[in-house]
């Protein structure tokens, strides 16, 4: 892949201001995107924006709470008034819950991950395909989990989110295939960020070590390792490649 290949394309990154969002839009910015990072921590998006222009790079940052849809309505008319026509969105913001069994999970928790997991996503691809049907076309690219593709004991609510957003990633690919707009999900396993950090903290050291052995290479996956593959996705070598799931899991799937 040539590592100027996205080169002047604008990509929105919901969730960019730390973790894979934040590792995506250093690394496309690297390779000459323009990027724009929605986010509601204003002190790490910002700190990443400066970082980014420190380094010969063109981003903006937006707060942006996606489980509102007027304040992704912000985010993609402020996004295109500062750097143009947007090309490419990932679809990164997400929250998990403290894991537990069903019966002890509140309707609250639950609520809240559908609002940010699978609300926050409907309203960034709705914004997105109005504003990509106008352009003549594409990329929406929603990152949910291996949590979405398979059971995932103790995080119902968080795996229920994430189900639905590879199901409305599959949809849309079919629906909108014919004006040149694709759709992609990106299923990471365990990785190295702070959301995954957060739940690491709530286990014995007999959960954080069966946790980190859960797949044949037996450690987490590091952000970077996300980015690489979000990043050729971006690439116009993905161009024939739409409704499908990226699975990267060390082969915790396999």
């Amino acid at each position: 892949m040539s590592d100027n290949s996205v080169a002047g394309k604008h990509i929105l990154i919901t969730g960019g201001a730390s973790g894979i969002g934040a590792e995506s839009a250093l690394l496309l910015s690297k390779r000459g995107a323009n990027v724009t990072i929605g986010d509601l921590n204003e002190a790490d998006g910002n700190a990443l924006v400066q970082r980014i222009n420190d380094e010969g790079g063109q981003a903006r940052f937006c707060k942006v709470d996606v489980s509102v849809g007027e304040s992704v309505e912000v985010l993609f008319r402020t996004a295109i008034s500062d750097l143009g026509n947007i090309d490419v969105v990932i679809n990164n913001a997400g929250i998990d819950h403290d894991p537990k069994f069903m019966l002890e999970i509140d309707d609250a928790t639950f609520h809240k991950n559908i609002a940010v997991n699978v609300n926050g996503v409907w309203y960034c691809m709705k914004q997105a395909l109005a504003h990509m049907m106008e352009n003549g076309g594409g990329h929406i690219i929603n990152i949910s989990s291996v949590a979405g593709i398979r059971a995932a004991p103790t995080l119902s609510a968080y795996s229920a989110a994430k189900h639905a957003v590879v199901g409305l990633t599959k949809t849309a690919a079919v629906e909108y295939a014919r004006h040149n707009i694709r759709f992609n999900a990106v299923c990471p396993s365990f990785i190295r960020t702070p959301m995954v950090e957060n739940v690491l903290s709530k286990l014995d050291e007999r959960g954080q070590k069966a946790l980190v052995k859960a797949n044949p290479m037996k450690r987490l996956g590091e952000p970077q390792e996300i980015a690489g593959a979000i990043a050729w996705l971006c690439t116009p070598e993905s161009s024939f490649m739409t409704g499908h799931t990226v699975v990267l899991d060390g082969g915790m799937t396999a």
